[in-house]
């Protein structure tokens, strides 16, 4: 191994990351001055990429789970033939760079996500492990391993320290990932203290416990850091590899290396003993050698060439197996593309009349119709398919014994499902979905608020979505959850009235590309809403939901006297409490706040016509948001407290979701 080139390409990579740090006074330079030589071996030996190609198919994928330690990232993506320009480079952390505080997905080529909250990377890795043995299991030939990838990710000791980690390393354990490998970058540093302070465990142990293998290195030590790397890459066993490298945070910086102070940017004031303590010249930043762009030169001709050989053998393999072919580029579609309206609507059975359904069921009808038609559609759950009722019926089961199934198994585990999901779609081979009861989703927030900001299209099918679970009690009523949802930008959420709006909602979730969908669907059963408006057509209903709100009942005056406007199950009882209520009133089924705004002026005033004030609006959980429809001179009926354990129709009526009292809050309006 060229020893002294790889350890120049290390030091230079430091003087790259803290000259970028010292310039903007801000960043991370903790991580990337001590992990230097664990990048030198990756980029710069071992890693199977194409830098000319960033997102070849069976390229190893690297994640970075301490994303604040950004510019390590960086600097290799640099040194190894990215398109990352030294002026990119100098641009750290400006308004507009490609090289932004914490990496970013979409952002700059080879960076392969947004990992977001530390321990977000961990997770994310499981989901980029997962997707690479469904894809190897579905589509490799004893002739052609078109998929062989190796996955690795780097953390540190606040990733390893998040709860997400754990959930995430039980499941790759679980799933015996053999082509994961965990590089624990253990410094014994945090950003407020050494480790010891907060942390006790035998982290080795704990990871073996849940059926990885660990060993422990000296992470300055470019020998030793290849043989681990090099074995875990090889040692295919069914365990993944936990590399426990000891390193020193801000190695090279006097006054900071080792100590907490090294987190952050102040040391980078010290850049030229920096740079003094790594031989490089007096004087010059942002240096690289020609020796060392020479060596990145030459590894990448020959990555290049490798990459050529790969499609030379993806070509048989296409030729050979052309039904696969198919299934592959038809999956890569789904993943990138979504679907389009003429064709999902055309996949989705019209349901039959009279019909009465949970809108868990009737979603489960619609998302099975789309899988029978999609191959490259997953399902997930966090232990509650059951419940949930998004097993895939004849889609198999995804286990360390049988890699091709397309349902996951997460057990009670939802945040890192919901971070595993996020790696999966980041991967972009396949789509991906994720259920959990309603008011669980708190602990899939931070990976879902991630989801939202990197546009990643994951559906998440949450049941039992109101007070009318009954009696669970309030813990397991959601009252404020909804909204919780609805304020997260760029996130979908859509809660249908009856099976054809859950329909028009899997429509939704299957045509974005650039963003999240959330499901909200009820356990309980509700009528069609044909039961109180027979012309409601299921394609009105459809369309209705996709444009996030709909005219359900118009008036027959030339104006509406009143406008009652709800969501979900309530829709049914404002069109019962519009019949008696008699003429000029107009009920608006709105499923989704999200798409609803986004409608065009004049959409939005034909729903919600401007000259008619009195409007009320009607949901079985907090009013807040509701406002901002209902006006100043509107009204509303919600849930505003927590609930109480009771029969599900008996806390409905007790909290005001009924006929009655709907009337008289019109009547009051109407009244004034």
């Amino acid at each position: 191994m060229k020893v002294d080139i790889l350890q120049r390409a290390a030091h230079e990579a430091r003087g790259l990351a803290i000259d970028a740090i010292f310039d903007k006074a801000s960043g991370h330079m903790g991580l990337p001055l001590g992990c230097a030589e664990i990048g030198a071996v990756l980029y710069g030996k071992l890693m199977r990429v194409n830098s000319d190609e960033p997102r070849w198919l069976n390229r190893d994928r690297f994640i970075l789970s301490g994303g604040h330690g950004s510019m390590f990232l960086y600097a290799w993506l640099h040194l190894s033939g990215y398109d990352v320009t030294m002026d990119d480079i100098r641009a750290f952390r400006s308004k507009g760079s490609r090289t932004p505080g914490h990496p970013e997905f979409n952002c700059c080529p080879g960076v392969e996500c947004t990992t977001g909250p530390l321990g977000q990377g961990i997770a994310n890795a499981v989901g980029f492990a997962i997707s690479a043995k469904h894809a190897a299991a579905r589509y490799n030939t004893p002739d052609f391993p078109i998929f062989d990838q190796t996955i690795y990710c780097l953390a540190g000791d606040g990733c390893i320290q998040e709860g997400i980690s754990r959930e995430a390393a039980a499941v790759a354990g679980a799933l015996h990932l053999d082509n994961l490998i965990l590089i624990y970058d253990a410094n014994g540093i945090t950003l407020d203290a050494p480790v010891e302070r907060t942390q006790v465990d035998d982290v080795a142990a704990c990871f073996t416990a849940q059926g990885w293998d660990a060993v422990t290195i000296d992470g300055h030590d470019l020998a030793a850091v290849e043989i681990a790397l090099r074995t875990a890459r090889l040692e295919r066993n069914g365990r993944p590899k936990l590399i426990i490298a000891h390193t020193v945070i801000a190695k090279g910086v006097p006054g900071f290396e080792g100590t907490t102070k090294g987190h952050g940017e102040g040391g980078a004031k010290s850049w030229e003993a920096a740079h003094a303590s790594w031989g490089l010249p007096a004087g010059e930043r942002y240096y690289v050698s020609a020796e060392v762009r020479e060596y990145m030169a030459r590894l990448k001709a020959q990555r290049v060439a490798d990459c050529a050989e790969w499609h030379n053998m993806f070509a048989a393999w296409q030729q050979a197996n052309p039904e696969k072919a198919a299934e592959l580029e038809s999956g890569m579609e789904l993943a990138v593309h979504g679907l389009d309206a003429k064709e999902s609507d055309a996949m989705i059975p019209v349901f039959e009349s009279g019909t009465k359904l949970a809108t868990r069921a009737s979603a489960a009808t619609v998302e099975n119709a789309i899988a029978a038609h999609c191959p490259g559609f997953l399902s997930t759950s966090a232990d509650l398919f059951s419940s949930n009722k998004n097993y895939l019926k004849d889609a198999g089961d995804f286990s360390a014994q049988n890699y091709a199934g397309r349902n996951f198994w997460f057990g009670i585990r939802e945040h890192a499902m919901a971070a595993i999901c996020n790696g999966i779609a980041y991967d972009g081979l396949f789509r991906v979905s994720a259920g959990t009861f309603c008011v669980f989703v708190d602990y899939m927030r931070a990976a879902i608020r991630v989801a939202a900001l990197a546009h990643l299209p994951v559906t998440y099918v949450l049941t039992h979505d109101s007070v009318a679970v009954g009696e669970d009690g309030p813990t397991h009523q959601p009252v404020e959850t909804v909204t919780g949802l609805r304020i997260i930008p760029n996130l979908d959420v859509v809660r249908p009235a009856d099976e054809e709006e859950a329909a028009g909602a899997w429509m939704c979730a299957m045509q974005r590309t650039d963003g999240p969908t959330a499901l909200i669907l009820t356990r309980q059963n509700v009528p069609s809403l044909t039961a109180a408006q027979p012309e409601l057509t299921a394609q009105m209903r459809r369309e209705g939901t996709l444009r996030g709100a709909y005219v359900a009942r118009r008036e027959t005056t030339a104006e509406p006297r009143l406008i009652i406007i709800a969501a979900g199950s309530e829709v049914l009882l404002a069109l019962q409490a519009a019949a008696e209520l008699g003429e000029g009133v107009r009920v608006v089924s709105m499923p989704s706040m999200w798409r609803f705004n986004q409608q065009s002026a004049d959409y939005r005033d034909s729903v919600l016509p401007p000259s008619c004030t009195r409007r009320l609006a009607v949901e079985a959980g907090k009013s807040d948001l509701w406002f901002r429809y209902v006006g100043s001179q509107g009204d509303i009926i919600g849930i505003d407290h927590f609930g109480f354990s009771a029969p599900g129709d008996r806390v409905l009526h007790d909290l005001g979701m009924n006929v009655p009292n709907i009337v008289g809050h019109a009547q009051n309006l109407l009244n004034r």
